[in-house]
């Protein structure tokens, strides 16, 4: 299977197509850029992985509720941009409507759960069919502990390759992840949000850090911090309740028919991909 992460693949071809000025969202431009990407990885891992899955962000998130600060800056990053959000969103909103609707692939969508969670689930799950998870987050490689996962990223456009990733994800709980709130482990909860220093951790305290257990290294505070990283980054900690939603919408959306795309393209004016057509 070739999972998709769907929310990044879009924030993407639209950042792109807007550029860094201020713009009105040119639906008809973004929705070409995401079509056409989309067949690219298709057309470059559909014989190896078979066919595409689409996986997109609820509207809430668990991690919200477990930790406020989770991507709290965020909203107020794009109240400080000159882009308009809320027509971004509203393109967006409609193009997932055309790929739930017109296309020939699964489309998973579950509320609380972000698109981290339902790969992650769709991953621990396959056995031995090969997966390959196009996407640039970090957050994945941790599955690289299961042999049949991949991960290709289409900022790099390279695949995403870890030496030891037991290590890594023990490295990134550790140090956090300040694109989405998370402190490091030595530093409050708040930090991020209200703007003030992380505590230092350096390359040498990690590495020495790797081969030990959290108790040996870590005074209560710390503890406590580690495992707040640890339940927000670490993928096999999304709740069962969300775990066996994901699978029940795995097992019963269809996948959607070829029938009406050639209909929605010519609709659409997509001239440019019709005679594409056969590689989604």
């Amino acid at each position: 299977m070739i999972l998709i992460d769907l929310s990044q693949i879009m924030v993407a071809s639209t950042m792109m197509s807007m550029g860094k000025e201020e713009s009105e969202v040119d639906i008809d431009m973004v929705r070409h850029m995401i079509l056409n990407s989309l067949r690219m990885y298709r057309s470059k891992y559909y014989d190896e992985y078979g066919e595409l899955i689409l996986c997109c962000d609820g509207r809430h998130s668990w991690r919200r509720e477990h930790f406020p600060q989770y991507k709290a800056a965020r909203k107020s990053n794009r109240d400080a941009d000159n882009r308009n959000w809320t027509q971004i969103f509203g393109c967006l909103d409609t193009i997932k409507s055309e790929l739930k609707e017109f296309f020939p692939y699964k489309y998973l969508e579950i509320d609380e759960a972000e698109a981290d969670d339902i790969i992650g689930v769709l991953a621990r799950q396959s056995g031995s069919e090969k997966v390959m998870i196009i996407s640039g987050d970090k957050d994945f490689i941790q599955l690289q502990t299961y042999k049949n996962v991949k991960q290709y990223s289409p900022i790099t456009k390279k695949l995403v390759t870890t030496n030891n990733p037991y290590n890594y994800l023990k490295e990134h709980i550790m140090r956090g992840d300040s694109s989405d709130g998370i402190p490091n482990f030595l530093s409050s909860d708040n930090c991020i949000v209200d703007k003030i220093r992380q505590k230092p951790l350096s390359k040498k305290k990690v590495e020495s850090w790797l081969g030990e257990s959290p108790v040996d290294f870590c005074n209560e505070e710390q503890l406590r911090n580690y495992h707040r990283n640890m339940k927000l980054i670490d993928l096999q900690y999304t709740p069962l309740n969300i775990v066996d939603r994901i699978k029940q919408q795995f097992d019963v959306v269809p996948q959607g028919k070829r029938s009406g795309l050639l209909n929605f393209f010519v609709e659409r004016k997509l001239n440019n991909l019709i005679q594409d057509i056969g590689e989604f």
